[in-house]
């Protein structure tokens, strides 16, 4: 299927589609004239890329761990290797929020001094 077709039934634009190909996270075919050509795996496949980006995941984390993914859930195959990468991405959540405490709690103090 072409791009336009990829974009209508994913709801994803065919900007987002031609920027996940250019972080390896889709890989279309090329036909004779050289428009993109996907297969119907893709639909899945960009499903797939728009759970766990809404999880929070950055593209490099995502390309690593798609091979594991299953289903539109996604679901997955538990690698060694996706594993290590969810667990120290869920680290660098929960420093985050610790970080983004902080700094509210410093901003509640300051307006509960005014």
């Amino acid at each position: 299927m072409l791009i336009g077709e990829l974009s209508r039934r994913t709801g994803v634009s065919a900007r987002l589609l031609r920027y996940y190909e250019e972080q390896g996270l889709l890989e279309p075919r090329r036909g004779p004239n050289g428009y993109r050509d996907y297969d119907e795996d893709s639909v899945v496949t960009v499903r797939q890329i728009r759970a766990l980006l809404d999880a929070g995941l950055p593209t490099g984390v995502i390309r690593s761990v798609l091979p594991c993914a299953r289903g539109e859930g996604p679901g997955f195959d538990w690698c060694a290797e996706l594993r290590t990468a969810l667990e120290a991405e869920l680290a660098a959540l929960d420093r985050r929020i610790g970080e983004l405490r902080r700094s509210r709690d410093a901003l509640a103090a300051y307006l509960a001094r005014s």
